[in-house]
Parts: C-alpha cells; structure tokens; sequence
C-alpha cells in the first residue's frame, strides 16, 4: 500500500517535468510575441503585451537629492509615504523615512476623490512631521494597479484589483487625480514626476556599479519583468532616437495554448489562492506544512508532510524553469539590440518568491544558464524597488529634464533660421560687389584669368602639381576624345616633412621639383616639356594665368620668403636651380577652379565650384564686365571667391559666433581669420564639437560630469568621426567610436554627442548654401534671368563623405534661391584633372589665336 502511494505521488510530480526542449519552445514563443506586440503589425494578436513605461535611462550613479514617494496598492489597502535621499554613488548611503497608512474600507470602496484626498492628506501629515519647509518636492507614485501610461507621469487605470472599487478612476489619468487632490490641500509645492510600476522600480534601485542593470524581474503574487529597449523598435511611440523601458506583461503568455504542453490537471482546477511557497530549511518545512495542513482541520502524518514538501518542490521548480524560459526571451531580446556576443547584463530581482523561497532562484539561474549558455548574466537583489527605485526614476527623470534643458540652451544658437541665412545670404552679395569693386572686402574677388570652359575638342598630356596639405600629388593628365575614354591620370603622391613646410621657401619648392623630377623617371617622361597646371590651394591674387601672388599662408604653412611673392616665379627659380630639367608652367590653379572646370567637362552648365572639405571656398564665372581689376568689358571671367575669410572684417557672421567658435578660433595659428571657413569646415567642426562636448561635460550633462583628459586633447575629433556618428549607426556603435576617443560613454551620451554633431555640421551645411545662394543669384541677375539653370561643382570630403550635410546644403539653396535650378555634380579630381584641363583650354586658345 504505501508503495502504492509513493508511486502515485510520483506520478503526479512527473507531470510537473518540463523538458529542455519544451522550455526552447515557451522561450521562442515569448520572444516571438514580444517582437509582435513591439511592431503592433496588424492581424497579429501577441498575448504577450509590451507597454512602455516612458522611463528613458537608467540611473548613472549621480542621482541626488530628496525626493517623496506615494506607494499605492502594493500590499493591499495601505499606502506606504518615503522620503528618500539619494547621495549619488559616491556619497554614504542614508535611509529612507517611511510611514505607513492603513486605507479604511469605506475609503478603498468609496469615490475616487475621497482615496485620493485621502493619500495627499498622508503626505501633508507625513511632511509635516519631517518639517520640510516650504521647499519644492519631486514626487515618484507608485501605483500598483493596472494601468495604461501613456507618459512617464501619465497613467489612465484600467481597473481596480485588490479590493479597490473607487468610482470615477476607472479611464481616468490618476496623476492628473493625485495632482488635483494635493492642490486641494494646499501645503506643499508637490510636483509628480513619474508614475512608476514596481518592475520598474525593482530594475532601477539597484546600485549602477559597477554596471546598471537593464532588466528588472518581479516574482511575487505575481511575475512580471521589464528591460531597456530601442525606442524606434517600440511602434507605439513612433520616434527613432533613445531607449526606453518596455514593461513585459508575459502572465497572460499561454491563454491561446501555448502552455498546454506543461499544464496539468491540477493547474486548471487552480484556485487563486496557494500555499505560502517560503521555507527556512527541510525541517522547518515539513513543520510549516504540518501547521498548514492542521490548520486545514487534517491529520497529517510525517509521511503526509513529506510528500506535501514534494508537491510545493515540483510546483515551484516548474515555476522557477518557467520563469528562467521566459527570462532568457528577454535577454535574447537585448541581445538582439546589441548585436554582439557575449552578452554581459546585469538583471535586478524582487518580490518575495524570488526573495524567500530557498531554492527558487537557484533554480531559475541554472535553468538561464541552460537555455542561454553564452549569455554572462549578474543577478542583483532588488533595494526596495517600491520606494528607493521610484525615488530614483523620479531622480533620473528629472535628471535628464535638466539636462535636456541643458543641451538645448546650449545648442540653440546653432539652430539658424531662414530670416539668419537670408541675412548671410545678403551679407554675403554685398562683400561680393565690394570686392569686385576692389573695395575693402573679407571676400576677396580674385581674378584667375580663366575665361573659357572646356569645350570637348582639348587633347594632349599635361603634367598637374597640386599642392594644398600635408601630401602632395605629381599628375600626368592625357586628355583625348569621350570615345577615347577621356581624360586619363597617372599620379603619385608625396610626402611634405613639416621640416619642408614650416622652413623656407627655397627649400619648399626645390623638395617639389625633387618630386616632379622621381615623377618624370618613373613614368618615362623625362626630357619631354609637357605643359604644366600648379593647383595652388591658398589664397593668391592672380596677374595672369601664370601668375600668382601668395597673399597669406594657410592649412598649417609657414614657409618664409613666399608671402607677396610669385610662387609661380618661386616654383620657375627652383627649376632653374636643378639643372637639366626643363617645365613649361603654363596655369596657376586654384582648386576650387579645377573643381570647376573638371566638372564642366562633364555638364557644359557647371559655372560654380565650390569646395567643402578640410577648408572651403567658391569660384564662378562673372561678367568680366563688373571686374574692376582686369580691364575689358566683353566676356567672362572665373573669380576665386576666397569666401574662407568672408566675415573677417567684423561686418558679418558675428552673430553666429559662440563662445565655442571664439575658443577655436583663439587657439588656431590665425586668430581672428577664416571665420567664415572656421564655421564650416572639416577642419574645425570637430574641433568646434570637441568645446561643446567639453562645456557640456562640466555641467554634468555627458559622461556623468567626469572631464577625460582625451576629452581635453585638441583636435582629437576629426572630421570622419562626425560623419560615422551621424550615419544610421545604432547607439552602441557610437560608443565603440566614443571609446577608440578615449571617451568612455554609456547610452544617453551616445545620443547626446549624436545631437552634437548634427547641430554643429548642421549649421555649416546651412551656412554653406546661404553662400552658394549668393553666387548663384549674383549670376542670375548679372544675367537678367527670370529663372536661371547652374551646375555647381563640388569637391571636398565633408561635402561627398558627410552622410547630410550636401542634402542640408542643397535644401538651404532651394530655400534661399528658388528662382535658380540648381544642379550639384560631384567633382573626379578636380585638382588633378580639373587644373590640367585649365592648361589644356589655354593651349585650345593660344592655337586657335595663332590661326
């Protein structure tokens, strides 16, 4: 008989087993409504819901201050008042004041404005114990009902549970009810900042050292959990920036069949209410049960207890692995928002099962460990979720209020308005006219003596220099027909040792002519006089087509005895100095000219090159009727704008100038120049981004206030940096970017150095177009077009390699000129193929004005 029994027994607890591959099953079953109720898609019907909760981040470790928490409803008709102060993670922890209220029965079964009058007179009772003054006081509310939120301090109840049947709640938002309620009172200022739900607040107490943890799980009289998820995977919310944390209400998992293969008879007979699951030890059990089991009016034997204790076992270790399935869907999920392996996350726990029972969260541990093997997961208790996790979503909320506020007053200057840009736009044709006047002007207006565009028929080879950084290149350009391929080069780069470009100019240009020299022999060149084009990317004031007076050294030059001087005169007297080398120099080039001119090969329409890498500047085609400096009135002539400098004379852009631009600009080798370029490129955007990441850092807003010495290193963000951020990257990959800076940053500051960069590489681009909309307005009008179709052509890194900033620069032309058709063509070379093309449309001319 009694082996009989135990068999029984047996076989009742065998039906509590649940496999490995049943347990896959319910996790891939999870996982799988998880994405669907994220996506909303219509037709699916996920018993799974995902409801956001509207909390934006997890705690840094740098909460701090007093903060007031309502607990409702967590533990029945009670309301729980805490007054928590937060000292930050480096501060001695301090320990909540707490006050519990019993709700009366005729309160809990009463009107909604009678519970609710009822909870701000508890908290008027409780501060007034504390004497708090009259100071301001953020208050967190914990609600422990059914709720839709549809803000972090906005929550409409679904319907009452826990015995609580207020009418005129059920619909309504009870934030807006609490609110109401303490106005009522009149007491305390009392603002509620967030309603919070206790798996969040389980999630959020824990301690952010030395890793925060993104996932909260809850095992009480009922389970539940919660982690961070992308915001764009979130439909609901329909934004595409950030992260939030998604409340994961698995209970109803199962309701269409998923679970029927581990459901047991007795589960269906369940009734709601269960044996206390919590024991001490074995022998502590088995008197527990016995207690119970008497206290039931029965007799039970020691063997009875005994097989009772193995009954709770099997129901709470099917719990357990059930719950551990369900877990791992969670963690799969974060996985797949991080894209990489192995995942290491910190997951917070509370409520009393996990808490007390003895081998339940063993259980649950080893069974994640089983079904997500590589997954390095940290189990952290719960601090009293219901009180100091809500104190500190109400910290981190109101944290990142300020800081928000923080960002935005400090990026608002970079945001320009169409009536700004309309202002450069007009500044910028009025310092146009004056410098083709010959008057003082920042923009210069420089002649180059290119007066025609290629127009098909140019053929030959050529030799380019094209010298404007570090590198420079040697070319040898053969031109021919379209149906002969074109144009084809050859070209070498070299190097230029700072000892070449900060020496003197003899021995800048005899390293040059070393250069074309090596250049010849290698290509089999030598002793052939090819015409030659010098791309010269600085400003120079041209007296011909092959002349060229170096006004002013830029880009990190200091050559000495070349500022004033011919440098086409510099380059000839360097080649006399190597005997036995003969160059026809026939062209100086600006780059920006063979920007030009490459691309009006390509479209017989390109009149503008324009240029926007590391520096920037303009050219056109003008009347050469409104030239002043070159006599003649018939014609066209290209005019090297030099617009880099556009604002020097103080007349404009100093309204844009911040105090971040003012700090790059100082700590440049020429104060006070090139402002119009300092605002736009490459060379200086990351370096303006670096002063505001740096401004920001100090008020606490990025990198939790710690100044990295990287973050204090100048030019350490280059302009590639500011392209990749600003690329459809998810966020940890911007932090990869942040960390190989030396930049250690969490996820909130990867968004926020994103934000960054778009208001920085934004206002450039917008500042870019209003230029270009000058000049090509200046030739509509020359030409008293009621409409008038240009192709700029447009070389430089930021502009090609930039992942917005040409679409940003062309809607800004759209907007500012929209009587002009505008066309960007990208340039191939143009200070390679566009300066040989200079030189070969010279050759056209001088043959044909010798027929």
């Amino acid at each position: 008989m009694k082996e009989n029994t135990l068999e029984l027994v047996q076989q009742c607890l065998n039906r509590f087993d649940v496999t490995e591959e049943q347990l896959q099953q319910i996790q891939a079953g999870i996982l799988w409504d998880m994405e669907q109720a994220l996506r909303r898609q219509a037709g699916s019907s996920p018993s799974v819901q995902m409801l956001p909760t509207y909390v934006r981040s997890t705690p840094h470790g740098t909460e701090q201050g007093d903060f007031l928490v309502l607990e409702l409803g967590a533990l029945g008709a009670t309301l729980r008042v805490l007054w928590v102060t937060l000292t930050g993670s480096s501060g001695p922890r301090k320990e909540p004041v707490s006050q519990e209220f019993t709700i009366p029965t005729e309160i809990t079964l009463g009107t909604g404005p009678q519970l609710f009058d009822f909870a701000a007179g508890c908290l008027v009772q409780f501060l007034d114990q504390l004497q708090v003054g009259s100071q301001p006081i953020q208050l967190g509310f914990n609600f422990s009902f059914p709720c839709h939120q549809t803000g972090l301090n906005q929550s409409t109840l679904i319907s009452w549970t826990k015995g609580f049947r207020c009418s005129g709640v059920e619909g309504q938002d009870v934030v807006q009810l609490l609110r109401e309620a303490i106005q009522r009172q009149g007491a305390y200022s009392i603002d509620v900042i967030a309603v919070v739900n206790d798996t969040v607040g389980t999630m959020m107490s824990c301690d952010p050292a030395p890793q925060a943890c993104e996932v909260g799980l809850v095992v009480d009289m009922g389970t539940n959990a919660c982690y961070m998820e992308e915001v764009q995977h979130v439909v609901e919310l329909r934004e595409d920036r950030g992260r939030v944390c998604v409340n994961v209400q698995w209970g109803s998992f199962g309701d269409s069949g998923a679970l029927e293969p581990v459901q047991t008879p007795f589960d269906l007979q369940l009734d709601q209410e269960s044996l206390d699951p919590g024991t001490q030890s074995p022998s502590h059990g088995r008197a527990r049960a016995q207690a119970m089991l008497q206290g039931l009016g029965l007799k039970p034997s020691a063997q009875d207890c005994a097989q009772v204790q193995q009954v709770c076992g099997a129901v709470s270790s099917r719990a357990a692995r059930l719950c551990a399935a369900a877990l791992t869907a969670v963690l799969a999920r974060v996985r797949s928002n991080r894209e990489r392996s192995p995942l290491g996350i910190f997951v917070a726990t509370g409520g009393r099962v996990y808490e007390q029972h003895p081998r339940f969260s063993a259980l649950l541990q080893q069974t994640v460990r089983l079904l997500a093997p590589d997954a390095d997961v940290t189990f952290v208790p719960s601090e009293d979720g219901g009180g100091r996790g809500v104190a500190v979503v109400t910290a981190v909320a109101a944290r990142l209020a300020l800081q928000r506020r923080q960002l935005e007053e400090t990026l608002a200057p970079f945001w320009l308005c169409s009536e700004q840009l309309k202002a450069v736009q007009a500044q910028m044709r009025e310092s146009m006219a004056r410098g083709l006047r010959g008057e003082d002007s920042s923009v210069r207006m420089l002649p180059t003596y290119v007066c025609a565009m290629p127009d098909g028929t140019e053929r030959g080879d050529f030799l380019a220099l094209d010298l404007g950084g570090t590198n420079f290149r040697v070319l040898w350009v053969k031109v021919g027909s379209r149906s002969e391929g074109g144009v084809k080069i050859t070209n070498r780069v070299f190097s230029l040792p700072e000892s070449v470009t900060q020496g003197t100019g003899q021995q800048l240009f005899d390293h040059i002519v070393d250069c074309i020299v090596d250049f010849q022999k290698e290509n089999n060149l030598s002793g052939q006089t090819l015409p030659l084009s010098f791309t010269f990317s600085f400003p120079c004031r041209q007296l011909g087509l092959d002349q060229g007076i170096l006004l002013n050294w830029t880009k990190g030059f200091k050559a000495t005895d070349c500022e004033g001087q011919d440098v086409v005169s510099l380059l000839r007297a360097a080649i006399r100095r190597r005997q036995g080398v003969e160059l026809n120099v026939v062209a100086i080039v600006n780059d920006t000219v063979g920007t030009m001119m490459s691309c009006g090969y390509e479209d017989p329409h390109c009149e503008v090159g324009l240029i926007v890498g590391t520096g920037t500047n303009a050219c056109y085609m003008e009347e050469l009727s409104n030239v002043s400096a070159v006599p003649g009135d018939g014609g066209r002539m290209c005019i090297n704008m030099e617009w880099g400098a556009f604002g020097d004379d103080g007349a404009a852009l100093q309204e844009f100038y911040t105090p971040f631009d003012i700090s790059v600009d100082q700590a440049s080798i020429n104060p006070g120049k090139q402002r119009y370029e300092k605002l736009i490129s490459g060379m200086y955007l990351g370096e303006i981004v670096r002063q505001v990441l740096l401004h920001l850092t100090r008020l606490g807003v990025l990198f939790c206030g710690q100044v990295f010495p990287r973050l204090q290193t100048k030019d350490i963000i280059k302009t590639k940096f500011l392209s990749e951020i600003e690329s459809d990257l998810e966020r940890w990959q911007v932090r990869a970017i942040l960390e190989k800076l030396g930049l250690p940053a969490n996820c909130e500051d990867a968004l926020l150095v994103r934000e960054v960069c778009q208001a920085v590489s934004r206002r450039a681009a917008k500042l870019c177009g209003a230029g270009v909309a000058a000049v090509v307005e200046k030739i509509r009008e020359n030409r008293g077009l009621a409409a008038l179709s240009v192709t700029v052509g447009v070389d430089g890194t930021l502009y090609k390699l930039h992942p917005h900033f040409s679409e940003q620069v062309k809607d800004t032309v759209r907007q500012l000129a929209p009587r002009c058709s505008v066309r960007f063509l990208p340039s191939e070379d143009g200070s390679g193929k566009g300066a040989a093309l200079v030189t070969a449309v010279a050759c056209r001319l001088a043959r044909a004005a010798q027929s």
